[in-house]
């Protein structure tokens, strides 16, 4: 069993995979750091925040996040948390993404996550603890991808613009407003956004949107005011676009993950 120990002190194990359980007092923030190993990191209760420079996500209870080797990151914790890392070495995962992204835990995984973290750090591959790891390689392929990722432009002055908006959302900024900040045409902004952020201007605002409201719904705002802050017309009109983006209302979110199948 590894508790609330450095994340390096795994590199050096040789198996392809290992566990690690850690505690967080709410609010704590990761300083930028890497992994020579990607990482799967869930939490059970709390909200998490993960960016890097070239994007960011948000991660709801119950919810986990794929962090590639290599990639600089960051996490902020929105409650108290007690988190279950997997650590795999790439050459294990060839086929995960090399990008970071938020996956829906199914109650398999969980209950995998749960008991990895108790498992020894130099387990024999054909014991109890290496078929639970083995399982737990498995189920990570299966996976669904949630759409709570915020991509970032390369572009400097773009990704500087995005890092102004995410701070301050509304859902009031124009295009045109964006394209003379920038000193560009409605067409070639458009087309320099599409090109920088895979996304549509309008896309990536409200997912910026859905992006603070799900930071500000942990830290136990009402939905009322986030609608009317992120410039809806109304908390019903707010609600709806939750809904059609995550299948269930703000006021439930939170807790979906409990009843998840």
């Amino acid at each position: 069993m590894v508790k609330n120990a450095p994340s390096e002190s795994l590199e050096a194990i040789p198996r392809p995979m290992v566990a690690l359980g850690n505690d967080y007092p709410a609010n704590y923030e990761i300083a930028p750091h890497r992994h020579g190993r990607a990482q799967l990191l869930y939490s059970g209760t709390g909200t998490m925040t993960v960016r890097t420079e070239h994007g960011a996500w948000v991660v709801p209870p119950e919810e986990g996040v794929w962090i590639p080797a290599g990639i600089q990151h960051s996490v902020g914790m929105i409650g108290q948390l007690t988190t279950s890392s997997i650590y795999i070495d790439m050459a294990a995962v060839p086929d995960m993404p090399a990008t970071c992204q938020v996956l829906s835990i199914s109650p398999l995984m969980r209950s995998l996550l749960q008991a990895a973290v108790n498992t020894s750090p130099e387990y024999e591959p054909q014991s109890r603890d290496g078929l639970i790891m083995a399982l737990m390689l498995a189920e990570l392929r299966l996976l669904p991808v949630l759409p709570l990722s915020l991509p970032f432009p390369h572009h400097h002055k773009l990704a500087r613009r995005c890092r102004d908006f995410l701070e301050s959302p509304h859902l009031h900024q124009s295009i045109d407003d964006w394209a003379d900040t920038m000193a560009m045409s409605r067409r070639t902004f458009t087309r320099l956004f599409k090109r920088e952020t895979g996304m549509s201007f309008a896309v990536w605002m409200r997912q910026a949107c859905l992006f603070s409201a799900l930071r500000r719904l942990a830290q136990g705002e009402s939905v009322t005011t986030i609608a009317l802050d992120l410039g809806y017309d109304s908390p019903s009109a707010f609600t709806t676009m939750f809904k059609r983006v995550l299948g269930v209302p703000p006021s439930r979110y939170l807790a979906q993950p409990a009843t998840k199948s």
